[in-house]
C-alpha cells in the first residue's frame, strides 16, 4: 500500500465488556492497522487489571498506541487526550496503515470526531479551590451556573462535576451551551459500535469483573496507594480500596464493583445510541470473532480496499 496521510481512522465505539478490543485486534490484523486507545483509564500505568487492558500477547500482535502512557497522579481529559491522539493517528496514517481507534469513552472520541469547541484549559488554581468543597457543593454550585447540566453530564461523577464547573467559572457561559460548539458538524469518518442485548451485556459484566478480581484485582490496585487525579475514578478503585480499608466485605466490594460497571455501560449507550454516524454492528452470543470481522466489513465497504491491500501485501511476502 502506497502511504497516504488521507487514510480515514476506523473508530470502534460501545459500551465496556463489549469484546472491541478483540475485535479491535482482528481488524488491524485483517486491514493492516494498528490500535489506538480511546478509554479514558487505559491511559494510565498501573491498572492493566482493572481496566481490562489488553495483554501482552495482544500487544506483541499488532502495534498498539496510547496504553499506560500516563502516570496514576496525572489528570487528563478530552482536549489532552485528542493532542495525545491525533499525532499518533496521522503517523500511522502516513504510513499507509489504518488508525483503528478503539474505546468506549464518547466525550475523548467526540473530540476526534468532531473536534473540540473554545473549551479552556484546566487551571491548577480554581480546581485547589474547588477540592476544597464537597461534593455535593460542587454539584449545587454547577447547578446554579448551568441548570441544563443535570441532563448534560453525570453528576455521580465528580471528575465531569468539577471540570464543568471549572468552565462555567472561568468563560462565564454555561458549559453545555460551550460543548455544542464542536469544530466540525458534518464529520467525515468510518465507525462502528458493537452493541449487545442488554442483560446479555450485563451478564459479561458481571462474569468479567469476578475475572479481574481472580486475576489479581486486589493487588494491584494495593500496589498503587493513594490515587488522586483522573486515574482514582477508574471503576474498581474506590470499590478495592473500601475493601482494604475494611469498609466492605469482599462480596460488597465484588457486588459493587459490578453495579458500578453496569451503570457506567448504560451511560455509555446512551451515549452512543445519539452519535448517529456511526454503525451499529449486534453482537450475539453465537458470534465468533471472525464472524463479527467479516460483518464490520459489510457494514463498512469502504474498508474492502485495505482488506484486499493487506491480502496481496501478504501473498507478496510468500
Amino acid at each position: 500500500m502506497i502511504p497516504s496521510p488521507s487514510i480515514k481512522p476506523l473508530y470502534l465505539v460501545g459500551a465496556t465488556c463489549s469484546g472491541k478490543s478483540a475485535l479491535a485486534l482482528a481488524l488491524a490484523e485483517n486491514l493492516d492497522g494498528e490500535i489506538v486507545n480511546a478509554d479514558a483509564f487505559q491511559l494510565y500505568r498501573g491498572l492493566d487489571i482493572c481496566t481490562a487492558k489488553p495483554s501482552q500477547q495482544d500487544f506483541a500482535r499488532v502495534p498498539h498506541h496510547l496504553y499506560g502512557v500516563l502516570n496514576p497522579d496525572d489528570l487528563c481529559d478530552a482536549k489532552f487526550y485528542s493532542e495525545l491522539a491525533r499525532p499518533v493517528i496521522d503517523d500511522i496514517s502516513s504510513r499507509g496503515k489504518l488508525p483503528i481507534v478503539v474505546g468506549g469513552s464518547g466525550l475523548y472520541v467526540k473530540a476526534l470526531t468532531h473536534g473540540l469547541g473554545p473549551l479552556p484549559p484546566g487551571d491548577e488554581g480554581l480546581r485547589e479551590k474547588l477540592a476544597t468543597m464537597t461534593p455535593e457543593e460542587r454539584i449545587t454550585w454547577l447547578l446554579l451556573r448551568d441548570p441544563v447540566a443535570a441532563t448534560t453530564i453525570n453528576l455521580k461523577n465528580d471528575r465531569y462535576v468539577t471540570r464543568a464547573l471549572e468552565i462555567c467559572i472561568l468563560t462565564g457561559t454555561a458549559q453545555s451551551e460551550l460543548r455544542k460548539a464542536w469544530e466540525h458538524d458534518s464529520p467525515d469518518f468510518s465507525g462502528i459500535c458493537l452493541s449487545w442485548d442488554r442483560n446479555t451485556l450485563y451478564d459479561r459484566i458481571n462474569q468479567r469483573v469476578l475475572a479481574m478480581f481472580k486475576a489479581g484485582l486486589i493487588n494491584e490496585i494495593g500496589r498503587l496507594g493513594a490515587l488522586k487525579g483522573t486515574a482514582m475514578k477508574a471503576i474498581g478503585v474506590a470499590e478495592v480500596q473500601s475493601y482494604l480499608n475494611d469498609e466492605r466485605t469482599l462480596d460488597e466490594a465484588i457486588a459493587t464493583m459490578q453495579l458500578a460497571t453496569r451503570h457506567y455501560a448504560k451511560r455509555q449507550i446512551t451515549w452512543f445510541r445519539r452519535e448517529t454516524l456511526f454503525k451499529t454492528l449486534v453482537a450475539t452470543e453465537e458470534d465468533t470473532v471472525e464472524t463479527l470481522v467479516s460483518r464490520a466489513l459489510d457494514l463498512l465497504p469502504e474498508l474492502s480496499s485495505h482488506s484486499a491491500n493487506h491480502k496481496l501485501q501478504a501473498a507478496d511476502r510468500v
